[in-house]
């Protein structure tokens, strides 16, 4: 007897192993977009992790991008008309040298004249409530409205209308997660951050290059402004 041939004969009963799954539905496997401020937050972690905090850190960059994986949960739904940063991811307790000499421009790496000592005598404002760990900032605003004001004269005014002032390590972050941000907005005050006297750490670009440096709390100018932001969410224990 000849054998069948193989058109007609039900498929069922033929083993299927080794067919390619191309184009067969993958049932139980959500395919998922990420949002459009997933996407950033994975951009602010790798100009963090390019920046050299990892190494600062003494953490493996699978580590360290381990380490600000939580922070993915607390990211804010998009808000329109907002002309601001939504958000800018921070680590705290990275040495202020480090961090600007990972900044780089077209002109150049970030610095500053400031030794470290001096700049270990800032501090964030008692009442600003600034986690510990790893957070985000909410609503940042680098202040282009407080352009020519004296920061004392903007630090009410931010208080009184709900905001709160960014510390050095906040401003920093800032620059690390858009290195362009003094010239594509301006630059800015960190009234967050005191020492104790009538100075005020601010970051601008000199010799195009950014800069972290101070100036007098009296003292406006046409080209400073007084960054803020409109919260902070991140580990629920909170140093003073």
């Amino acid at each position: 007897m000849s054998a069948l041939p193989m058109s007609g004969l039900p498929m069922s009963g033929l083993p299927v192993t080794g067919l390619p799954l191309t184009g067969l539905p993958l049932t139980g496997w959500p395919l998922t977009t990420p949002t459009e401020a997933e996407l950033e937050f994975d951009r602010q972690v790798d100009a963090l992790t390019l920046a050299g905090l990892p190494a600062h850190l003494d953490l493996p960059d699978t580590c360290f991008r381990a380490f600000l994986e939580p922070l993915r949960d607390l990211l804010p739904p998009p808000v329109d008309g907002t002309a601001g940063i939504p958000f800018v991811v921070v680590v705290p307790d990275v040495a202020v040298s480090d961090v600007l000499a990972g900044v780089h421009t077209v002109g150049g790496a970030g610095f500053t004249t400031m030794d470290d000592d001096d700049v270990g005598r800032f501090r964030p404002l008692p009442g600003l409530e600034v986690p510990t760990a790893p957070y985000l900032l909410l609503d940042v605003d680098t202040g282009a409205d407080t352009l020519g004001q004296a920061p004392a004269e903007v630090l009410p005014q931010l208080l009184g209308g709900g905001r709160s002032p960014l510390t050095i390590a906040e401003g920093l972050a800032v620059l690390v997660s858009d290195p362009g941000v003094l010239k594509a907005r301006n630059a800015f005050s960190l009234l967050g951050s005191r020492a104790g006297d009538k100075r005020v750490p601010a970051l601008w670009t000199s010799g195009q290059r950014p800069r972290l440096g101070w100036s007098y709390q009296g003292a406006p100018h046409a080209w400073l402004g007084s960054a803020s932001c409109a919260g902070r969410l991140g580990e629920p224990t909170q140093a003073t």
